[in-house]
């Protein structure tokens, strides 16, 4: 996707923050945009500063959680715009807590957004970026806490974890259609992703304003989305698979990996494994047709 002129994106949670820096940094780079999101007043908004910075952009209301409303989104953005060629599935919510005090509501909340909307986003458009030939390109939002996992943010970094292996995944099923796959890696950027349980089924959680407290003192430190949305497009035209914003993060994803490396270590001296006879796994690293043909 080294040329996005004229070209058709679609972004969640584009009312504001990285969805709406991704939004505008794509349409200042010459794509026609779709920005999707729950609250229409906000996507308003949002629509008409890009329009006042020249940026041709629509909105279309949308609950990634739901599968029905991403396939309604995509249907209104193929109405709209006749394609589609990237894709950032960017909408998500912040959620944890103190181990057995979260609800196993608000689990299955951060699962539907922050998972399954990654799913529905992929499922949904991937094929209508395969149809046009035209190649094409998919960003899905993690995180840094979807390789570094922190105390007390076990609901958000397991979807963020699990959107991590799932671009890994798809990004070699769907090259020989001719679609890259991105997942990106920020740390903190200024969002307003601590007061997101204010779209919480059921209203804020109770303590969910001092942990939001908490968090807000880095993230208000945090990075401009212009900056990240910058390093995305750059990914996006050089087809990377991860995307890294803060580079004084390595040394904690260094640590991590290190640990990893040395338990396989110790697992190849361990006495009780002497006996074992290694598997040929490498057929489990191809797309699934290709490693049923082989």
């Amino acid at each position: 996707m080294k040329n996005l002129t004229n070209k058709v994106a679609f972004v969640t949670g584009a009312s504001a923050g990285i969805g709406y820096g991704l939004a505008d940094a794509l349409g200042r780079a010459g794509m026609r945009v779709m920005l999707a999101g729950i609250n229409e007043k906000n996507l308003d908004v949002a629509v008409a500063k890009l329009r006042s910075a020249g940026v041709t952009a629509e909105r279309v209301q949308c609950d990634v959680a739901s599968r029905t409303s991403v396939q309604s989104a995509a249907d209104a953005t193929i109405a709209k715009f006749g394609k589609v060629h990237v894709v950032c599935n960017n909408a998500g919510v912040g959620m944890g807590g103190e181990i057995g005090t979260i609800p196993e509501s608000d689990w299955e909340w951060v699962i539907r957004v922050n998972l399954m909307g990654v799913v529905h986003g992929t499922e949904i458009f991937a094929p209508l970026l395969a149809q046009h030939g035209e190649g094409g390109h998919i960003v899905n939002t993690s995180s840094i806490a979807g390789l570094i996992a922190t105390p007390g943010a076990e609901p958000y970094a397991a979807t963020k974890f699990a959107v991590v292996a799932m671009s890994e995944g798809w990004r070699a099923q769907l090259a020989p259609r001719g679609i890259g796959v991105s997942v990106l890696c920020p740390g903190f950027v200024r969002t307003s992703i601590a007061s997101g349980q204010r779209n919480r089924p059921g209203g804020q959680r109770p303590g969910g304003d001092e942990q939001g407290a908490f968090l807000s003192q880095f993230i208000d430190a945090g990075m401009d989305p212009k900056m990240l949305a910058a390093r995305v497009l750059e990914a996006i035209r050089d087809d990377e698979l991860y995307i890294f914003t803060h580079p004084e993060l390595k040394a904690m994803v260094e640590g991590r990996f290190n640990a990893i490396l040395e338990a396989f270590d110790r697992a190849a001296k361990s006495p009780a494994l002497k006996d074992y006879k290694p598997q040929d796994l490498s057929a489990l690293m191809r797309p699934p047709q290709q490693a049923q043909c082989r």
